[in-house]
């Protein structure tokens, strides 16, 4: 494993028309050397497909939507990359934006075109070539919650993104709406989640506030400094942010927090390296947030069932699609077993919540 992500080998059926894109490009950088730019693709990211072109002056990176795309609110590049243009002078670590294409003459699809930030990709487990220590781990940690937190202090009307969202009512709509998607995807071999989802009815506090929320906030959307590699330099994938309640993003980002005492099969699920020593628990994770922030939170356990039920949600999808043969990867054979899992996890938080 590299220690930089470089980009590999276009996979079958995703190759790019270079010769358009190169002819596109030219308008954005008139600087561009001659030739065509080195072209290799990026496996991480089952979504968006995702390119580096590097010319020997110009390293950039295209984004564009899946062959087939019909949905556009799904893989809307529009909306990714207006999001990242405004946060350009507002959020440090947001990549700069070279061009927007929506004319499907050109390759079929919309897509957009970003300077690329080069550095580390911190996946499920970091790279051999990366060795921290834990203080480093617990820098890069905290350091990684930070840039969170100025994600959420962003003056979004000052960044002209007061349209990102739908203003007061997010914690409902999110409950509502999660609801709505899992019982569409439901087949008969995962719980119903009934108890659970009128539990979290029940107890749906008002939102805590409205910020830009990035909604995927995981390890491996973020790009570390190869220098310091407890410095996060870049966040990538904006694809579903939109202004929300920073509890409720708070609670999606532990969601995908296995911390090394978790047991059974929930710990196979890890997908990024918050296992290591060094890293906050996800009670550690809180108490940080709300002492950075000076934000009080009252009833943690709603947001903690939440942000799993939202990942069950996520799992049911996907493995309803698998279930009606829409797709053979063999990794979401066991996504069933995984909701399972997942309930009885809500079901002890909500037994020991004394609220």
């Amino acid at each position: 494993m590299a220690l930089i992500d470089q980009g590999g080998d276009i996979r079958h059926g995703e190759e790019l028309d270079i010769n358009a894109v190169d002819q596109w490009l030219r308008q954005q950088l008139p600087d561009l050397a001659e030739g065509h730019p080195e072209v290799t693709q990026y496996s991480g990211g089952a979504s968006n497909w995702t390119y580096r072109l590097k010319y020997p002056n110009h390293d950039l990176i295209l984004r564009r939507p899946p062959a087939g795309t019909k949905a556009k609110s799904a893989h809307d590049m529009v909306r990714e990359y207006t999001v990242q243009k405004k946060l350009w002078g507002h959020y440090a670590v947001v990549a700069e934006m070279i061009g927007l294409c929506t004319d499907p003459a050109i390759i079929g699809c919309d897509f957009y075109v970003m300077r690329r930030i080069e550095g580390i990709i911190p996946r499920a487990n970091l790279p051999r070539e990366l060795v921290l220590s834990e203080a480093q781990v617990n820098q890069l940690c905290t350091n990684t919650l930070d840039q969170l937190i100025a994600l959420h202090q962003v003056d979004y009307e000052a960044a002209d993104l007061a349209s990102l969202g739908k203003g007061k009512g997010y914690c409902k709509r999110q409950v509502d709406g999660w609801f709505d998607r899992y019982v569409k995807a439901k087949t008969w071999n995962v719980p119903s989640y009934q108890g659970v989802r009128d539990w979290l009815k029940q107890h749906t506090p008002e939102d805590s506030s409205t910020c830009i929320v990035h909604n995927d906030w995981r390890f491996d959307n973020v790009v570390l400094s190869a220098e310091d590699p407890t410095r996060v330099i870049g966040v990538l994938d904006w694809e579903m942010a939109t202004l929300g309640d920073p509890l409720m993003e708070l609670g999606n980002v532990l969601a995908y927090w296995i911390q090394a005492d978790d047991k059974g099969i929930l710990k196979k699920t890890r997908r990024q390296p918050t296992h290591l020593p060094g890293m906050l628990t996800r009670q550690e994770v809180v108490a940080y947030y709300q002492a950075k922030t000076g934000v009080e939170i009252k009833h943690w356990a709603f947001y903690e069932v939440f942000g799993l039920f939202r990942v069950a949600a996520i799992l049911q999808q996907i493995y309803y699609r698998y279930y009606h043969k829409q797709t053979d990867n063999p990794a979401f054979k066991s996504f069933w077993l995984l909701n399972w899992a997942i309930w009885r996890r809500c079901r002890q938080i909500i037994q020991q919540d004394t609220h």
